[in-house]
C-alpha cells in the first residue's frame, strides 16, 4: 500500500453559498492548466474528461468578477488555454489558505491520528 494513502491529510474546500465552491479538485485543475497550457491534458492528467474540465473551468470563470482561465481556439498553434492573473491569484490564495490551516491543525491532526485502531495485519 501507498504510505501517503495511509498519511493523515487535509483536504479543504471553501464554500462560498450559492456562487460556488473552490477546493482540491478545481484547484488542481487551474494548477496543470498553467503547466500544461491546455484543459484538455490539465483534465487527462487527472483523469477526467473533457467535457467534464470544461465544466468545471465554465464554473469558476462564472464564480469570479474575473475568469480565471482563457480559452483560445485552434488555428496554427491548436489553441490552448491559460490561466489569467487573477487565475494565479485565486490559485496562490487558495494553496496560502490550506498551508495555513495545514500548520494550524498539524497537532490536532496527530492526536486524532494517534487515537485510529491499528490496522487489522490479517488483511
Amino acid at each position: 500500500m501507498n504510505a501517503d494513502a495511509d498519511t493523515p491529510r487535509l483536504k479543504l474546500r471553501i464554500v462560498f453559498g450559492s456562487a460556488g465552491m473552490i477546493g482540491p479538485g478545481k484547484a488542481e485543475l487551474l494548477e496543470r492548466i498553467g503547466q500544461t497550457g491546455s484543459i484538455a491534458a490539465a483534465g487527462r492528467d487527472m483523469g477526467m474528461s473533457y467535457r467534464r474540465a470544461w465544466q468545471l473551468v465554465e464554473t469558476m470563470n462564472a464564480m469570479f468578477s474575473e475568469p480565471l482561465v482563457l480559452r483560445v481556439r485552434g488555428g496554427a498553434s491548436g489553441g490552448g488555454a491559460s490561466l489569467t492573473e487573477t487565475g494565479r491569484r485565486v490559485l496562490d490564495e487558495y494553496r496560502g489558505i490550506e498551508d495555513a490551516a495545514r500548520a494550524a491543525g498539524q497537532a490536532g491532526i496527530a492526536r486524532l491520528n494517534a487515537m485510529l485502531r491499528e490496522p487489522d495485519p490479517t488483511n
